[in-house]
């Protein structure tokens, strides 16, 4: 993801081309909206079950506890709420896709796609770092195979990092962190409706702005997931979903890279970087000081 969106930023000129824009901005909007509906084929409600209880309850005070954290972080750095509730959203829950899940029922404006950038940029870049240092991490606290688990699939943002640490300790650790990593994925659609009822009880700043309705593609996302839950799926159908779901993912950050103007990046600062990064290290810290009591 990160290579596509990068190779997107490099030719954000074609953007300009009036020719090209509308495909560009179909593939950002549509297609994202189908990548992250499809989703829904990869959880089922059983998942929530093989966890156990605490483990659900941690998992459940982590992604809120983050995602207020950087509500709060925002307001003390100067930072508009949107892109703390944005940040908090990627790193609690599942990196790049939930940002773009997010950032599709926030009210559209130019802000909003730089801010859905910069947390792409940051999510997948401290995503990747993670994959790399946190099985160290683990094993320098000798922390079990179970904790291991949870510990990696609770606190590395994108589902394919987490696959890459927890298989590069052993397949068993690779198998339930992923499962952990699901169980976080299933919380997106609970989190956007969310912030849909916050738009729409006119509680955010802009009084402006019109919140969105229920968008199409959390619907699917919601039916999805109980298909999958209910029928036990064909292997080929479940594999085919997941590939076009990734593809349409890849291809919408290229796309939303596209979209993007470098320079307006550049000015914003450190402050949003620091902000990932101290959620980040938030919820890495919160899940290791309550592994002992899982």
């Amino acid at each position: 993801m990160l290579f596509a969106l990068l190779l997107g930023i490099a030719m954000s000129f074609i953007y300009e081309d009036s020719k090209c824009k509308a495909g560009i901005e179909f593939t950002a909007c549509h297609i994202l909206r189908i990548g992250v509906a499809l989703l829904g084929l990869r959880i089922a409600f059983g998942d929530l079950a093989t966890m156990g209880w605490r483990t659900g309850i941690l998992l459940v005070v982590a992604v809120v506890s983050t995602i207020f954290v950087g509500i709060l972080l925002a307001k003390v750095f100067g930072l508009n709420k949107r892109f703390g509730l944005l940040t908090g959203g990627s790193v609690g829950i599942c990196g790049a896709s939930a940002a773009m899940a997010i950032s599709a029922v926030l009210p559209q404006s130019p802000e909003n796609d730089r801010d859905t950038l910069l947390t792409i940029i940051g999510v997948t870049s401290l995503s990747t770092i993670a994959m790399v240092v946190y099985p160290i991490v683990a094993a320098y606290l000798q922390l079990n195979e179970t904790q291991t688990s949870i510990f990696l699939g609770a606190t590395i943002h994108d589902v394919a990092q987490v696959v890459g640490a927890g298989y590069s300790v052993s397949e068993q650790t690779g198998d339930l962190a992923t499962l952990t990593k699901l169980v976080r994925v299933a919380f997106l659609m609970p989190v956007v409706m969310c912030i849909l009822l916050v738009l729409k009880l006119n509680l955010d700043s802009d009084r402006n702005a019109k919140p969105p309705g229920v968008p199409a593609f959390l619907l699917a996302f919601t039916v999805l997931m109980a298909i999958n839950s209910l029928v036990s799926l064909p292997q080929v159908i479940t594999d085919s979903a997941t590939d076009i779901s990734r593809f349409s993912l890849v291809i919408s950050i290229a796309a939303i890279g596209m979209k993007s103007n470098l320079r307006k990046i550049l000015v914003v600062g450190i402050k949003p970087i620091l902000l990932l990064v101290i959620e980040t290290l938030w919820i890495a810290a919160l899940i290791l000081l309550c592994l002992p009591y899982l």
